[in-house]
C-alpha cells in the first residue's frame, strides 16, 4: 500500500485529518467552549480552582530515536510526560495544545500513527486535545505539548514545602526506563554496525527483548501517576513538597531540597529498583542503582509528608519511604548497604546542555 505524501493533503487537509483523530478526547470536557478550528481554544475555568500550565519539547535525536521508538508510542509518551508535570503539582490535567514540525520524509500515515498515540493517552488521562499547530522541519521531528490542569488552593503542591524530619517517599520503581533505553541503544548499535560492514545481522548477539519487555515499556510507554493523585485526593493527603522524577532520583531530590532549603538522607536498601533493570544490569554488566539515581525518565512522583501521615500511605503498596528530610547543612546523601554515606550533590542527573 503506497503512503500518502503530506503535500497531497496540504496543511488544512492535514489539520482536518488530525481533528478527526483527536476529536474523541473532547467528549469529557464540557468546559471547552471552542477547540480545533478557531484561532484560540476557549474554555471556562472551574470556579474556585487554580490553573496550572506546563510545556515539554521533544526533539528527534535528543529525546528520542525513530529507529527504536514507534510513532504511536512516541505520541503517547509526549502526553504522559506533560501529565506527569501536572501531577507533580497535585493537580488534575485538563487541556493540551500540540505543536509538531515534521520533516518532508514524513507521510500522512506516519502523522496519523503519532496522533493515534496522543489521542489514546489523552483519553486515558481525561485530557482534551484542544488545538495546536503544524509546520515543516528541515532537521527531524519536533513535538511541543503545552498542557493545563486545575487544582484547589489548599491542594496545590510545590517543590518548596519540605521540612526537616519529614518522610521522603517515591512511587513505583526506578531505573526501568534507563535500562530499557540502554538495551534499545545496544541493539540499534549492533544493527548499524552490521549494516555499515555489509554483514548479516547476527541474532546470537541479541538480547532477548521479550524477556525485558517490562523495562522497554518503561522507556517507550511511561505512565504518569495520575492514579496516585486520585489516591491523594480521595484520602485528603496533601504532600508538603513534590516533583516528578524525569532527570533521575538524585537530581530531582536535589531540586526539591534546593527549593525547600533543606538537606536529605536516603537509603540504598529502600530505593525500589525496577526488577527488569536489575536483570538487564546483570546481563550488560552495568549498574541498576546508578540507573535509578541518574538515569531519569521514570516519571514517578517524589514527595514528602510529615511522619504522622504514615498510616495514610501505609496501605498503598506502590509507595516506598526511602529517607528523611534533614537540615540544609547536613547536605544530601545516600547511605549505602554497608552504612557508608555518599554525597549525592556530586552525582549528575540528566542535563540537556551537558548530556
Amino acid at each position: 500500500m503506497p503512503y500518502k505524501a503530506i503535500s497531497d493533503l496540504g496543511e488544512f487537509g492535514l489539520i482536518d485529518r488530525i481533528s478527526s483523530l483527536v476529536g474523541p478526547t473532547l467528549d469529557a470536557s464540557p468546559n471547552l467552549l471552542t477547540g480545533i478550528g478557531d484561532d484560540c481554544a476557549v474554555y471556562q475555568p472551574t470556579a474556585g480552582m487554580l490553573e496550572v500550565t506546563t510545556t515539554d519539547l521533544l526533539v528527534e535525536k535528543v529525546h528520542f530515536d525513530l529507529l527504536t521508538t514507534p510513532l504511536k508510542h512516541l505520541g503517547s509518551k509526549s502526553i504522559s510526560v506533560n501529565v506527569s508535570d501536572i501531577c507533580a503539582m497535585n493537580a488534575t490535567p485538563q487541556y493540551a495544545l500540540i505543536g509538531i514540525a515534521v520533516p518532508p520524509s514524513f507521510s500522512v500515515e506516519m502523522i496519523e500513527e503519532l496522533y493515534k498515540g496522543m489521542s489514546h493517552a489523552a483519553r486515558i488521562y481525561g485530557v482534551a486535545i484542544a488545538g495546536g499547530d503544524t509546520s515543516v522541519s528541515r532537521s527531524g521531528l519536533f513535538i511541543s505539548v503545552t498542557m493545563t490542569g486545575e487544582v484547589s488552593g489548599e491542594r496545590l503542591t510545590r517543590r518548596s514545602g519540605a521540612k526537616p524530619g519529614e518522610m521522603i517517599c517515591v512511587t513505583g520503581t526506578l531505573g526501568g526506563a534507563a535500562a530499557g533505553l540502554r538495551l534499545l541503544m545496544r541493539e540499534k548499535n549492533i544493527m548499524l554496525e552490521h549494516i555499515e560492514h555489509h554483514e548479516p545481522y547476527n541474532k546470537s548477539l541479541m538480547v532477548d527483548l521479550e524477556e525485558y519487555a517490562d523495562a522497554i515499556k518503561e522507556q517507550l510507554l511511561p505512565a504518569a501517576r495520575i492514579d496516585i493523585i486520585r489516591f491523594f485526593h480521595s484520602r485528603n493527603i496533601n504532600p508538603t513538597a513534590m516533583i516528578d522524577i524525569s532527570d533521575g532520583l538524585s537530581s530531582d531530590l536535589r531540586h526539591l531540597c534546593n527549593s525547600s532549603g533543606t538537606g536529605a538522607v536516603i537509603h540504598e536498601g529502600r530505593i525500589p529498583v525496577h526488577s527488569g533493570a536489575r536483570r538487564i544490569a546483570d546481563e550488560l554488566r552495568d549498574d541498576a542503582l546508578g540507573w535509578s539515581l541518574t538515569g531519569g525518565e521514570d516519571y514517578q512522583l517524589l514527595f514528602t509528608l510529615p511522619k504522622e501521615r504514615f498510616p495514610d500511605i501505609a496501605e498503598h503498596d506502590d509507595i516506598s519511604i526511602i529517607g528523611e528530610i534533614t537540615e540544609k547543612d547536613a547536605g544530601i546523601s545516600l547511605v549505602d548497604i554497608y552504612g557508608m554515606s555518599i554525597d549525592l550533590e556530586k552525582l549528575p542527573g540528566y542535563d540537556h546542555f551537558r548530556s
